[in-house]
Order: structure tokens, then sequence, then C-alpha cells
């Protein structure tokens, strides 16, 4: 009698040990592959976000070295502007809410702001820039001057909501990876005006966030 119980006492035992050791297991993996999968994405996202090399390396500047993707953004600083300015006094004159005037107000307030900095890094720094927005800027802008309505109001907010989000992750990849202090600056303000408008864009309740990554 006394082995039986012996032998029972023994047997919960191991069943126990059993129970703790795949619990272990199972934190252990729950804690990684969080960590894995977060590895993973931000590899993806690495490798999604993209800037034109226009071939001149990187150089020396008082402001510390000056990278193809440096002059890249400074000039995507500049060409945003160029359209977003436009689509903001469009949104004053022509919104039907006051949400979407307020986010023309915004545009307005924080592209003036950004195209003076980026003038500024331009001539600082020696980077040429562009003086009128590209075929696809122009293309949007076309889309908005033939919209009207609450199908102005849509395609404002979902066009801009779009291009902001593009190009945020540039924003991140440029404040984390230069060292030109002139850049930096000019990122971490790009960085809080594009998250300003992304908010403004979204209060006034036309983004379809079902369509938003679908091109």
């Amino acid at each position: 009698m006394r082995s039986i119980l012996s032998n029972s006492a023994t047997s919960g035992r191991t069943i126990a040990t059993g129970l703790v050791v795949a619990a272990l297991v199972a934190t252990l993996g729950a804690l990684l592959l969080p960590v894995q999968l977060f590895g993973e994405s931000a590899a993806a996202a690495t490798t999604t976000l993209t800037y034109d090399d226009d071939g001149g390396g990187t150089v020396g500047t008082r402001y510390g070295p000056l990278t193809a993707m440096d002059r890249d953004f400074v000039r995507k600083v500049k060409l945003a502007g160029l359209w977003e300015l436009p689509s903001g006094r469009m949104a004053l004159q022509r919104g039907t809410t006051a949400a979407v005037r307020t986010a023309g107000n915004h545009l307005i307030a924080g592209h003036t702001e950004l195209d003076r900095r980026s003038n500024e890094a331009g001539r600082a720094l020696g980077v040429d820039l562009p003086s009128e927005p590209n075929a696809a800027q122009q293309g949007w802008l076309g889309q908005l001057n033939a919209a009207q309505g609450k199908d102005f109001d849509r395609t404002l907010a979902e066009l801009l909501r779009r291009a902001h989000g593009k190009v945020f992750g540039l924003v991140a990849l440029v404040r984390d990876q230069t060292t030109n202090t002139m850049v930096r600056a000019l990122a971490d303000r790009a960085n809080d005006v594009v998250l300003d408008h992304i908010t403004v864009l979204e209060k006034t309740g036309n983004v379809d966030f079902n369509t938003l990554h679908t091109s």
C-alpha cells in the first residue's frame, strides 16, 4: 500500500513538473514571438522605404556629412509644399465642413513653415530644390480642382492622408540615420507637422481606412 502511494506521489510530481515545464516553454514562446515578428516587420518596413539617389554620394558640410538620402529628404519636403499648400488653400475656400477648413489651415501653416525651412536647408547645404509639383502631384491637384462639394472633401482627405502616411516612414528613417544636424532639425519639425496633418485629416471623417493602403 505504501509502495502504491509512493508511486502515485512520484507520478503526481512528474506530471506537475511536466506541466510547469510546458507552461514555461509556452510563456517563453509567447515572449519571443512578438520580438521575432517585430524584427521581421521592422526589416520589411526598412526595405519598403526608398529614396531617390542623385548619385552625388556623401559630401562634407559644416553641419556634418550630407548623404544622398539627406538631399532627397530636403527635396521631398520642398516638393510636398508645392502641392499641399495649394490643396490647403482649396480646402479653406471649398471645404463644406469646419473640419475640412481646419485641415486646410493646418496644411497652410505647416507647409509654409516647412517650405521656409527646406529653402534654408537647400541654401546652406547646396541642395538644388524643385520649383513645381511633379507629375503625380499635378494629377492630384487636378483631381481636387475637378471635385465639388462632399466629393471634394473626400478627395482632399484621402489624397493627402495617403501622401502623409507614405512620407511619415521616410521622415522617421532620416531622423534615425542622418548625422547632419540641419537635416535632423528639419526631420524633427517635419515629423511634428506630418503627424499633425494626419490627425486633422482623419478628424474630417472622410478617410476610408479600409482602402487607405491599397494604392
